[in-house]
């Protein structure tokens, strides 16, 4: 247990940021599922938009430290791949 006001405000200050990571976290996730399933539905207008937002998930993602840049890149790439591959 945490003694000192600076310890305690640690404490707390560490909550807050990981709740904020979990939440973009699962933002992602769910993004990533939605682009995911309208690629295998073969929906090519639902999915340009769903690669849209994901890319933009993915952007925030790296930009807020939760995945590393070149992670992000990473992934925008496979994902532009896949939906290239689709048309």
């Amino acid at each position: 247990m945490a003694h000192s006001l600076s310890a305690k405000k640690r404490i707390r200050v560490t909550e807050t940021k990981t709740l904020r990571n979990t939440m973009i976290k699962s933002a992602l996730k769910t993004t990533l599922k939605k682009l995911n399933a309208s690629i295998e539905a073969g929906n090519k207008e639902e999915a340009a938009a769903n690669f849209k937002s994901a890319v933009k998930a993915l952007d925030m993602a790296a930009s807020k430290g939760i995945l590393h840049k070149n992670n992000a890149a990473n992934r925008k790439s496979k994902l532009a791949a896949k939906l290239s591959k689709m048309a």
